[in-house]
């Protein structure tokens, strides 16, 4: 079975520096029918404009990654870590038992374009961690590849979660595809372009979670930039 998550039924919100759209519930938008998927709690497409961003605040026992898409995401938190996210890397931050950290737009003249995704932990209480690592985007052309997973492996970000994380770039009239163990369910995301899941189009910014199939086979009718998210 495929549900779809329309782009245009996410929340919204609209705060001149901040245009964001929330596939589930977040902050102020409550939607009692989309408060996740299995471990996945928020997928937010965030564009932050030049110089602003999201002053130092706290979290705890949250798996958070962000994808950026366009520009630069400045980050600093409460470990010592500072850096800046750029296109094709995956940044995880373990908030466990607590962490602050601030967000910014890395440019004073160009926007930032990127996804803030939060997972639930394995459990609570766990101590707070930080990792960062480039996928070029040669390692993601043509195929969906392994960006973050419970044990690292293939050179991924480490999640503390049961749950495995592709990113994909297909041009037009590429397939890519992945099989799912028994019992698994999936969440497509499409950061850009068009595609089909499965014969069921989608476009930028829609979702799809995905249960009961034993495979994904997703073809790009435009250049696009898939996550797919597979769950326990």
């Amino acid at each position: 079975m495929i549900a779809i998550r329309h782009a245009e039924q996410r929340g919204t919100v609209a705060l001149g520096w901040l245009d964001s759209r929330h596939s589930f519930s977040f902050g102020h938008y409550h939607d009692p029918a989309h408060m996740g998927f299995r471990a996945l709690r928020v997928i937010n497409e965030d564009r932050i404009a030049p110089g602003a961003g999201f002053p130092p605040h706290p979290h705890a026992d949250m798996e958070i990654l962000s994808y950026v898409l366009e520009g630069g995401l400045e980050h600093e938190d409460s470990l010592g870590n500072r850096s800046v996210i750029r296109p094709g890397e995956v940044q995880r931050m373990s908030a466990g038992s607590g962490i602050r950290h601030s967000e910014y737009n890395a440019s004073a003249t160009d926007p930032a374009h990127f996804l803030q995704i939060w997972i639930l932990p394995e459990r609570r209480g766990l101590a707070p961690g930080y990792e960062q690592k480039a996928f070029p985007a040669e390692e993601r052309r043509g195929r969906l590849h392994l960006v973050a997973s419970p044990d690292g492996r293939e050179g991924s970000v480490t999640v503390h979660q049961d749950v495995d994380l592709h990113a994909g770039l297909l041009a037009p009239g590429e397939t890519a595809g992945l099989d799912l163990r028994p019992g698994r369910a999936a969440w497509v995301q499409v950061a850009r372009g068009g595609l089909s899941l499965n014969g069921r189009p989608l476009r930028a910014g829609d979702g799809a979670a995905v249960t009961g199939e034993a495979s994904l086979v997703l073809t790009a009718e435009d250049a696009s930039e898939v996550l797919v998210f597979d769950l326990a």
